[in-house]
Order: C-alpha cells, then structure tokens, then sequence
C-alpha cells in the first residue's frame, strides 16, 4: 500500500527570511491526519534566504537530522561547536538532555534549502552529540545509506532503529528496495520526479509505503530523493 502526501497538500509558512512547508504537525500549523509517521516526527522543506538566521534555540530528546540542498547553512550551538554545511553534506544533533543551537544562512546573495528532520529517539537522557559529514559524493543511481542506528557504512548514527537513504538518480536511473515484514517506509522528493510502484512523485512529494514486498523506484526526471525505513 502506497499513500501520497502531496507537495500542495503540506502546511506552509512564509516570514519573509524563511519559507518553509510541513510534511507534519509544525509550530502553529496542525493536521490531526499527519502529525507523524512512525519515529519520523519532522519533515521541514525550507528555503532560508541571504542573511536569514534561527537565533539561538533550545531542544531536548530529539534526533534532529539537516540534508542540505543547495546553499550552506552555519552552525554554532553550547557544545561548541561551530562551522558551516554546504550542499551535499548532512549534520546530525543528537539534543538529548538538551542542547542550545542557531542556525544562519552565511552568504549574502544565495538562499539555503535544505531539509529538517526530527526523529523521536528510542529513548529520553541520551547525551547531546554533533556529527556532520560529507558522504553524499557524486554517486548516483543508487541508494546511499546515510544514517542508521549502527552508524554501518560510514553513516551518522542515529539513537532509533531507522535506515535513511538517500538518492540522486538521472532520468531512467532504478533501484529496488525490499521492506522486511513489519517495516515501514517513508520516500520524501527532494527534486525531480520519480515513480515508485508506478506512482508518480514530484518535487516536493512524500508516500508512506507499507505491506509491499518490493518497492521499486526509477527517475523519470533528475533529482534527489530521500527513503527512511522505520519500525
């Protein structure tokens, strides 16, 4: 069973500096229907524009995970650290017993898109962490693990049985994926379109994807996509 979350159908809030669309149940926007899928808690697309900023903020017992897109993001939080994600690398917080952070599109002239992904951990207390890689590479036509609660292939660990993969796939380019039973998955389109199991996605698309032995997913247009499996 595929069940499509179109782009059009997700909340949406413009500041100005931020324009950003809720795949989920997000700050003032509320949709008993979506306010979760399994762990997965949070699905932020957001554009930030030249000079735009998060100040300083608080979380807690949260597995918050940022897939940039395009653009870069800076980062500073209490732990101290500090630095800047570009497109093609991926940052992980672990905000366990709690973690103060910002968040601010360093460049002048360029906006930041990137993807905000919260996953409620398997338990509450962990200790605050920081990781951020770059491990997207230019593979293509394939499905890169890059978060997993192992930490396996290089990924970011993450504290929830969750596998996260992500795609950049030219048009024609395939990939199957098998669910074990009792799984579940969640592809989001972050560009492009593809079709999985012969439903069309398009930019900015998410499917929650049960009950199915194979999921079969091809490019029709290039882009980026990303596929969680979750308990």
């Amino acid at each position: 069973m595929i069940r499509l979350r179109r782009s059009n159908e997700r909340g949406r809030a413009n500041h100005g500096w931020l324009d950003t669309r809720f795949t989920f149940s997000f700050a003032e926007y509320h949709d008993p229907a979506h306010v979760h899928y399994r762990a997965l808690r949070v699905l932020n697309d957001d554009k930030i524009a030249a000079g735009g900023a998060f100040p300083m903020h608080p979380h807690r017992d949260m597995e918050i995970v940022t897939v940039m897109l395009a653009g870069s993001l800076e980062h500073r939080d209490s732990m101290g650290n500090g630095g800047v994600i570009r497109a093609g690398e991926i940052q992980k917080m672990s905000a366990g017993t709690g973690i103060y952070h910002s968040e601010a599109n360093p460049s002048a002239t360029e906006a930041a898109h990137l993807l905000q992904i919260w996953i409620i951990p398997d338990r509450h207390g962990y200790k605050p962490e920081y990781d951020q890689r770059s491990i997207l590479g230019d593979r293509r036509g394939e499905l890169v693990l890059i978060g997993s609660r192992d930490g396996r292939e290089g990924s970011l660990l993450i504290h929830q049985d969750v596998d996260l993969y992500h795609g950049r796939f030219d048009p024609g380019d395939a990939a199957r994926y098998a669910l074990k039973p009792g799984r579940h998955a969640w592809i989001q389109v972050a560009s492009g379109v593809l079709t999985v199991n012969g439903a069309r996605l398009e930019t900015g698309d998410g499917a929650a994807i049960e009950d199915e032995d194979q999921t079969a997913i091809e490019a029709v247009e290039a882009g980026e996509f990303l596929l969680f499996d979750l308990a």
